[in-house]
């Protein structure tokens, strides 16, 4: 799979998305009931992103969790453990939280889906113009629910499918940074807008 790694900043201690959801779009003309009809050009991560999250098709979490572990964890320092992040609305089945256990697999990692939690928001964030919004929004959205039963410190890898404004990351990484469980904290996302 072809990528293009870039890092991302934030209250973490690195951060790499792998590559660009969306390449362009092309217009088609309207269908019969005068909506616009659009063709997708998408890169290899952003196509199998699609594919997984509205298509269904899980075997792009092997490819997706395969292409993590090549280009983003030789970046890292050693990981302890994996968290995806907590999803935004409910469905029979998770595409992060998938793409998490491909890779906790893969590399015989654990993996802690309930660590982090996700209240709902009263509006999408798609709706919110401004990062600034998209952060209030989210401030008290996340806690921690403490499932390590171990005691002691591991390099955590907080993974996502999508960054636009990083809000979601940056807010999920505030509070898995309190936990005292966490010694460095990574973030993993697959695609960004």
């Amino acid at each position: 799979m072809k990528v293009s790694l870039r890092q991302i900043d934030g209250p973490w201690t690195a951060g790499y998305v792998l590559d660009k959801h969306l390449l362009r779009s092309v217009y088609l003309g309207d269908d019969s009931q005068g909506q616009p009809r659009l063709e997708h050009i998408r890169t290899d991560v952003g196509e199998a992103v699609f594919q997984l999250k509205h298509r269904g098709d899980r075997q792009q979490a092997e490819v997706l969790a395969a292409a993590l572990r090549e280009h983003v964890l030789p970046r890292l320092g050693q990981v302890g453990f994996l968290v995806p992040m907590p999803p935004s609305r409910m469905r029979p089945w998770q595409p992060v939280s998938a793409v998490a256990r491909a890779l906790a697999l893969q590399m015989r990692l654990p993996i802690f889906e309930r660590l982090l939690l996700r209240a709902p928001l009263s509006r999408p964030l798609t709706d919110m113009p401004t990062r600034e919004e998209r952060l209030l929004a989210l401030s008290g959205a996340f806690s921690l629910h403490d499932e390590i039963h171990n005691q002691g410190m591991w390099n955590a890898l907080l993974i996502d499918d999508m960054v636009d404004s990083g809000a979601t990351l940056e807010a999920a990484s505030l509070v898995l940074r309190k936990y005292r469980k966490v010694n460095h904290l990574y973030v993993a996302a697959l695609a960004w807008q």
